[in-house]
């Protein structure tokens, strides 16, 4: 059971990885949108660093929720427009 929460956990961290790297802000520099997206993806990497700290620390419970939670600051903003992610279905929903 632990080696398939190790793969999670290790899975995820490379999605928010990923994800961190191709979504970009959207709306115009100066824009209180713009902000705001600066901020959720000030929450995503905040979540990645604390995930690896956690890993780091083998807590890896911690580390798979850092994870999500992190992906999650993306994928929400993706949905409502902050950031343009790719469409290809396999980093954000659709």
């Amino acid at each position: 059971m632990s080696a398939d929460l190790e793969e999670k956990t290790d899975r995820y961290e490379r999605l928010l990885a990923r994800a961190l790297e191709e979504a970009t802000i959207s709306p115009p520099e100066g824009t209180p949108l713009e902000e705001s997206a600066a901020e959720c993806r000030e929450m995503a990497r905040s979540y990645l660093e604390d995930g690896r700290h956690f890993c780091d620390e083998g807590d890896i419970v911690n580390a798979l929720a850092a994870f999500s939670y992190g992906h999650a600051w993306l994928d929400a903003g993706a949905r409502i427009g902050l950031f343009d992610v790719p469409t290809d279905g396999h980093l954000f929903t659709q």
